[in-house]
């Protein structure tokens, strides 16, 4: 193999990789993206779950029910 053929193979070798880098970066924004949101939304849930525990109050609060 010549070293004109070596360089070409490393030159072709290099640019999959950079697509395959930017293709996982792709990916890894998106997935970050996700996550946010999903923490936004679990906040949410939480902050709704509090409000109504603290109005209704929890379920260990509730008196036992009569036995017969």
């Amino acid at each position: 193999m010549t070293l004109e053929m070596r360089m070409v193979e490393l030159e072709t070798r290099q640019a999959f990789q950079d697509d395959a880098i930017q293709a996982l970066n792709d990916v890894v924004v998106e997935q970050a993206r996700v996550i946010e949101r999903l923490q936004l939304q679990m906040a949410e849930l939480i902050k709704r779950h509090e409000e109504m525990v603290g109005q209704y109050g929890s379920e260990g609060e509730e008196a036992p029910p009569p036995h017969y």
